[in-house]
């Protein structure tokens, strides 16, 4: 791969309105003020929904088909013909059913709702967005509609308002598997262990691989309820930091990567900076050297052909990276000698309380406070966050949503005034919305989907598709598929991709793409190209690619993990540290 970066001024706004308009679900809700809704009565389950529930998804989908030759336009038999390919990650099936549906019906409350379903799992939020807003204005007691807004809410780092919109949506349908599963994760811990035994006792629509995963996550549940943990802290009086990078060597390849030298309970590990990682993922015998005891089971999983592996989580007693020591933070073991070759992974969502600057050319880390948000004399004392998913309750406060047998009242004027929440709503002490301090204003708004940073980026000045930021990729790559839409592609036996996940096996090479992202464009040859349709799947969004270390390494990378916002500088006469 060859090319470099230079600065397009005129792509900082493109696709503006596009990539942006999810924005407007923070004011689309402003005329509705106290809307009477009717709670969901479902029908008996038909056998197509008993298909689609017990996760034979082929089956379902014939059936749908079937009675939906019998009964044209039903929406219901639609919806559940959509769902059901979707689980299949059949796209362009799922985008010709609603779509031709759309064409008889085009105001269709739950057509356009179903329509942004599939654009949001297309990768194309901008146009769930504009669907989500009509169908809120024609049917503001769709519960699917407010389960949509509530999931482009959530990748927008609109927090507070996915809350509220999650919260509305179990009110008017309960009983839907895919708004419990989302609400199951606003609760406190104990209620929440709960309801996810309950949600496991029937079926509700997941493969064996999402159960699984449920069940490993109820597992943790269950262990923090009867060990509490102390939360994780920062003990010393340092609050912002520069840290050196250090040189990494892939064995096998020979390639170059940084890392940081962090410290678990005094022993010390390099670990890799990792910003398509999450938290600390350090190998088992990096756990031994450090004493890490095993806590509750998991996976861990990434690029590779070969699925997720097993791991586990431990506490550490204390972590220091520089200057910094925290104490009583979590740690992810992998159940294998290395992780790719190095000891470990160290995600930059570690350091979601911290403004973050990998600055590439002088080689070096920079940690410093995130601008106190409207109404705070100062941002709290910044924690390591080495978890996605968070369990304590303070994260997960508010009591359930009240809810009648028949009728309840949806008030969005909170949504959009930042009026006191109501009953059932959030704590005043968070969730909170994205907020884009004065200083931040040139800073891109990015999606965020766990600890993945996603970005939009143009191909060859034609398709606009979603790449992880990713400092852990040796290089920036993209799907076979998305490369074909805009040049050649060929296999190419001689490329050698390896994750957590173990070795790609069919390896692509894409013959000329130039990325346009944020204001930077980079014209490469030689792409690197192979299937993302996992990662795809977990993000529930079309990944076309990553933009790794052959374009982010010539760069000064800002993040801001709280309110999604990056902005990277590139000066080509900047010298570099070594």
């Amino acid at each position: 791969m060859a090319g470099g970066i230079f600065a397009v001024r005129s792509f900082a706004r493109i696709g503006l309105n596009a990539f942006f308009a999810v924005l407007a679900l923070a004011v689309t809700a402003q005329y509705l003020f106290a809307v009477s809704c009717n709670v969901v009565k479902h029908d008996p389950p038909t056998e197509a929904d008993k298909a689609l529930l017990a996760a034979d998804y082929a089956k379902a989908a014939s059936l749908y088909g079937s009675e939906l030759a019998k009964h044209p336009g039903d929406e219901g038999l639609t919806a559940g013909l959509v769902h059901a390919l979707l689980r299949q990650q059949k796209l362009q099936g799922a985008a010709d059913a609603v779509n031709g549906q759309l064409t008889a019906r085009p105001n269709s409350p739950a057509l356009l709702t179903l329509r942004g379903e599939v654009a949001i799992r297309e990768g194309m939020p901008w146009a769930a967005a504009d669907a989500a807003n009509l169908s809120l204005k024609l049917d503001p007691c769709n519960p699917r509609t407010r389960l949509l807004v509530a999931s482009l809410a959530n990748i927008s780092s609109l927090y507070a308002t996915a809350r509220r919109q999650i919260l509305i949506a179990h009110q008017l349908d309960p009983e839907d598997p895919e708004i419990r599963s989302e609400w199951m994760g606003t609760l406190p811990l104990k209620q929440r262990i709960s309801e996810v035994e309950a949600y496991l006792s029937a079926p509700t629509g997941d493969d064996a691989e999402d159960l699984r995963h449920v069940h490993l996550y109820l597992d943790h549940l269950k262990k923090l309820a009867a060990e509490p943990q102390k939360p994780c802290r920062l003990v010393s009086q340092t609050t912002a930091t520069e840290i050196p990078f250090i040189k990494l060597m892939y064995e096998a390849t020979h390639l170059r990567a940084f890392g940081l030298e962090v410290k678990l309970n005094n022993h010390a590990a390099r670990l890799q900076i990792d910003t398509g990682a999450g938290g600390l993922v350090v190998s088992r015998s990096v756990a031994k050297r450090a004493g890490l005891q095993a806590f509750s089971q998991n996976e861990v999983g990434g690029i590779g052909d070969k699925g997720p592996k097993s791991g586990y989580t431990a506490y550490a007693d204390s972590i220091r990276i520089g200057d910094l020591e925290f104490q009583n933070c979590s740690v992810q073991v992998l159940d294998s000698g290395d992780v790719v070759d190095v000891d470990g992974l160290i995600g930059m969502d570690v350091f979601s309380h911290f403004l973050v600057t990998l600055d590439y050319p002088m080689r070096k880390l920079a940690l410093g406070p995130l601008p106190p948000r409207p109404g705070e004399s100062a941002v709290p004392a910044p924690q390591l966050k080495t978890q996605t998913e968070d369990t304590d309750a303070d994260e997960a406060s508010g009591s359930a949503p009240s809810e009648s047998q028949d009728k309840h009242e949806t008030s969005d004027s909170t949504f959009a005034s930042g009026a006191p929440p109501a009953a059932g709503m959030p704590a005043p002490h968070g969730p909170y919305d994205r907020y884009i301090a004065p200083e931040m204003k040139n800073y891109t708004e990015v999606y965020r989907v766990g600890h993945n940073l996603i970005l939009p980026a143009q191909l060859n000045g034609q398709k606009i598709k979603l790449f992880i930021l990713d400092t852990g990729s040796w290089a920036t790559t993209i799907s076979p598929d998305a490369a074909r839409e805009v040049t050649k592609v060929h296999g190419d036996s001689s490329i050698n991709v390896k994750g957590i996940s173990g070795k790609v096996e069919k390896v692509y090479s894409a013959s000329d793409v130039t990325f346009r992202f944020a204001n930077l464009s980079q014209r490469a040859q030689g792409v690197v190209a192979f299937d993302t349709a996992h990662i795809s799947k977990n993000t529930r969004m079309e990944i076309s690619g990553f933009l790794g270390a052959t374009t982010l390494n010539l760069l000064t990378i800002h993040i801001d993990y709280r309110d999604g916002l990056v902005k990277f500088d590139y000066d080509p006469d900047r010298g570099y540290k070594f």
